[in-house]
């Protein structure tokens, strides 16, 4: 596969991209292909620098000729996914550590769009949410018996741009077979473990749980009709989820009721989705979270949550809500890791000179647009004011996802319009 991707054109780009591939660099654990990239520049003979957060700055002198014309920044994150079935950009830990003054552009282009006809020129804040508390361990009674549920076969993807498709979670599907197991049979729960990271929609969701012996048949009959409601109502948008049970060993140890009860109704509560749309620009998610991770295990509950918001106000108030819901069952919550959004620049000069030059070689108009996306952007722009920002970049499908993958077709269409932009970035001024 990796001599395939070679012999594609131009083969400049894609033996960069082989050899970048080859490069482990899952978030927090960069140091290869921080090496990578310092190797890279040294051997074009330009400056090249690591800064303390792990940043990898590269400057290169204008080409003859063009001495005259404002500055470009390119900017890209070095981590990727690394999920079995995502810390990708989660806390965006180089964004927000990068010192104003260490770069000198007028212009920054930001080359992480996932649509080749967008013109990105805005995006969402976000914040993680994360509650917690212990709770008390009790053994298992004798007439007990134990069951493992799963909820797997969803999709995933994105937390912000594929929050509005009505995707599944994971999470609030378990939280939903949990809630009804313990109000028709007195279901306690030993463990759970659902979803991983905060920016990945949860696809899998496993809990160990135990009911009276006596229910055994009732229950399974009852779980078995929930399960086929669920998987009728998400019929269109996950046709391959899968919702197990088995029967086990009998766990050694249930939660506490009292916490159990609050637990399950919390998460009930929880806004999972769209909170609000943009009344501004059509079609744009304004507010939204996703109820990311939920683990319950040896007397500690763990609920981790992404909340996202285009509207700095906005943000703070779905954050806030998710508290008060956690708060009522007695966790304690943690605000953390919050980043601005990108508020868009409709007059920038590089926005009307991408828009002309999309229109010049594709002979139809782009789509300009904000996502509710996390870009380092908003971030950048806290340090660096004045240099108008633009995102885009070539097709991507399946963002975050096992099945992560770029159109080559589209990566071709797209470093053609890169190159035609630096050749007509403006004169300064």
């Amino acid at each position: 596969m990796n001599s395939e991707i070679r012999q594609l054109q131009p083969q400049a780009i894609w033996n960069k991209f082989a050899d970048l591939n080859a490069v482990p660099r899952a978030s927090k654990k960069e140091e290869r292909v921080i090496k990578f990239m310092i190797d890279f520049g040294h051997k074009l003979g330009l400056e090249t620098f690591e800064d303390e957060v792990g940043n990898v700055i590269i400057k290169k002198p204008a080409t003859s000729g063009m001495e005259n014309r404002k500055t470009v920044v390119m900017q890209s994150h070095l981590d990727m996914v690394h999920q079995k079935n995502i810390d990708e950009e989660t806390g965006m830990t180089g964004a927000m550590g990068l010192k104003g003054g260490l770069l000198s552009g007028d212009i920054l282009l930001n080359l992480d769009t996932e649509e080749d006809d967008e013109i990105g020129v805005g995006c969402a804040g976000g914040v993680d949410v994360t509650a917690s508390r212990n709770y008390k361990v009790e053994e298992t009674p004798e007439f007990k018996i134990g069951f493992k549920i799963v909820v797997k076969g969803l999709q995933g993807g994105h937390s912000g741009m594929q929050i509005h498709e009505g995707l599944g979670n994971a999470n609030k599907l378990m939280n939903r077979l949990l809630f009804d197991g313990f109000e028709n049979f007195g279901l306690q729960i030993s463990e759970i473990d659902g979803g991983g990271l905060r920016n990945a929609i949860p696809r899998e969701s496993h809990a160990v749980v135990a009911i009276d012996a006596v229910h055994e048949e009732a229950f399974m009959l009852e779980i078995k009709e929930l399960a086929n409601d669920i998987k009728t109502e998400l019929k269109t948008m996950e046709p391959d989820l899968v919702i197990e049970v088995t029967k086990i060993e009998t766990p050694k140890t249930i939660m506490d009721l009292g916490v159990q009860e609050g637990l399950t109704r919390a998460i009930y509560a929880a806004c999972n989705g769209v909170y609000r749309m943009s009344a501004d620009i059509p079609d744009l998610v304004e507010t939204s979270n996703n109820i990311a991770k939920v683990l319950v295990k040896d007397g500690q509950i763990k609920i981790a949550c992404l909340t996202r918001s285009s509207v700095e106000s906005s943000k703070w108030d779905l954050a806030n809500m998710l508290r008060a819901t956690f708060e009522l069952t007695g966790c304690d919550v943690e605000f953390s890791g919050s980043y601005p959004g990108w508020t868009p620049n409709m007059d920038s000069s590089i926005l009307k000179l991408m828009t002309e030059l999309y229109k010049e070689m594709n002979k139809k108009e782009p789509h300009v647009a904000a996502c509710h996306a996390g870009l380092e952007c908003g971030i950048l722009g806290q340090n660096y004011p004045d240099m108008e920002m633009i995102s885009f970049g070539p097709n991507i499908r399946g963002a975050h996802s096992p099945d992560e993958r770029a159109q080559i077709s589209s990566v071709q269409k797209y470093w053609k319009f890169v190159q035609v932009i630096l050749k007509r970035i403006p004169e300064k001024e």
